[in-house]
């Protein structure tokens, strides 16, 4: 079995994680604003994202021998580890959950926002409890001014989210344009608006309409999954704060897992190592979601249209795309945890940085922010800013298990 020990491997393994993690989310999202149906897009993603689980357990997991303080991936399957093998399941409900939220709140307040308020408060609340958890091995003097950095984040992301939807009401009375009637055209006519967005964005014609402008909202509103004209951006950011929670205790969730801080495992039997505790958190990530989603196709929410598993299975378009998450999501999500074992769980969630990488890809795909006015670019530059003196604090304050 592969394991990581050093440092250096470690934030390796953390950076690589970033990027994945911070592209999955830019991924569901264009397929949305594409007017796929959120239910379709994530069964989908949720197929690979176990896949990634497996694949990484039956390559790191089964590299070299056995040991019986390290054991390998088929040899601990057998093992009498049940408490801990719940824990990482537990955590997995969670981030499945957090996971199924963002993906709604995503339509309402835009990737940027949700991404910085839901991996702030990750940090906030789920470092903390790692800081704990591993015994105190990251630097406290160094790791909770970082905390610190994030919590304001948090605080200017809600002020870009509030400036940012008082621009975008202002460029749509400049149009005339109420988002009330909007909402009620949009839901009249909403089959066929959706097939016709659908059709345009997968075959690649792009929309005449400037990024920011106050047509390129409306044509956006017409053909995405999730209308979100004349409903309050209230359901979107209790959503965003829910996911928050989850995503807090998914990660103490897998510390308790593989280093049985608890003391639950009986005498003689090896902590889980983070491939096979992965798997099981995996699996029980994918259960909850497959519940969830097969359910909402029949009881869609948030007037998303009503669907069937075999309209499921006959949509392929963007299929390809979905696939494509799940397997940065959960390779990401791999890549995080072997470098919390080695750095300490409370290090590794600097890679709560991905909304860097999302607000990248919004501003590029989405045109999140174009033609914003100033006051919004300048609490944009200072959420960003902080976010990255966040991150650089974080990853200073690296220890090392023993």
């Amino acid at each position: 079995m592969y394991l990581v020990e050093s440092k250096g491997g470690a934030i390796a393994c953390m950076l690589l994680s970033l990027i994945f993690l911070g592209t999955w989310p830019a991924i569901i999202t264009l397929l949305e604003r594409r007017g796929r149906l959120p239910q379709h897009t994530y069964l989908d993603y949720t197929f690979t994202n176990l896949l990634a689980a497996v694949i990484i357990a039956l390559t790191f997991g089964q590299i070299g021998s056995s040991t019986p303080e390290n054991p390998n991936f088929f040899t601990q399957l057998s093992q009498d580890n049940w408490p801990s093998v719940l824990f990482a399941m537990a955590g997995g409900v969670v981030l499945s959950l957090g996971n199924l939220s963002t993906q709604y709140a995503w339509a309402f307040v835009g990737l940027s926002v949700v991404q910085v308020i839901s991996s702030s408060m990750t940090v906030v609340i789920g470092t903390t409890l790692n800081y704990f958890l591993d015994d105190k091995i990251n630097r406290a003097e160094i790791l909770f001014p970082g905390v610190g950095c994030f919590l304001i984040a948090v605080c200017l992301a809600s002020a870009v989210h509030s400036s940012n939807s008082a621009d975008n009401k202002a460029k749509l009375r400049l149009s005339n344009y109420s988002t009330s009637v909007g909402a009620q055209d949009s839901s009249a006519s909403k089959e066929g608006n959706q097939n016709n967005g659908r059709e345009d964005l997968e075959n690649g014609r792009n929309s005449k309409a400037k990024a920011g402008t106050a047509d390129f909202l409306i044509e956006l509103e017409k053909r995405r999954a999730i209308k979100v004209f004349g409903k309050s951006t209230f359901i979107g950011l209790a959503l965003t704060f829910f996911a928050g929670v989850c995503f807090s205790l998914f990660s103490p969730a897998f510390n308790l897992a593989t280093n049985d801080q608890w003391h639950t495992l009986k005498k003689g039997v090896p902590h889980l190592v983070v491939y096979t505790a992965f798997f099981y958190f995996s699996l029980s990530c994918f259960v909850i979601a497959l519940i969830l989603n097969i359910s909402f196709l029949y009881r869609p929410v948030l007037d998303t249209p009503r669907t069937s598993f075999k309209a499921y299975l006959k949509d392929w378009k963007g299929r390809g795309w979905a696939f494509l998450a799940g397997l940065l999501c959960g390779f990401g999500n791999g890549l995080q945890f072997m470098g919390g074992q080695a750095a300490g769980y409370a290090a590794a969630d600097a890679v709560q940085a991905l909304p860097l990488v999302s607000t990248f890809w919004g501003v590029l795909l989405f045109g999140e922010y174009r033609r914003s006015s100033g006051r919004t670019y300048v609490l944009l530059f200072c959420m960003l800013f902080m976010f990255v003196a966040a991150v650089g604090i974080l990853m200073a304050s690296s220890g090392h298990r023993k």
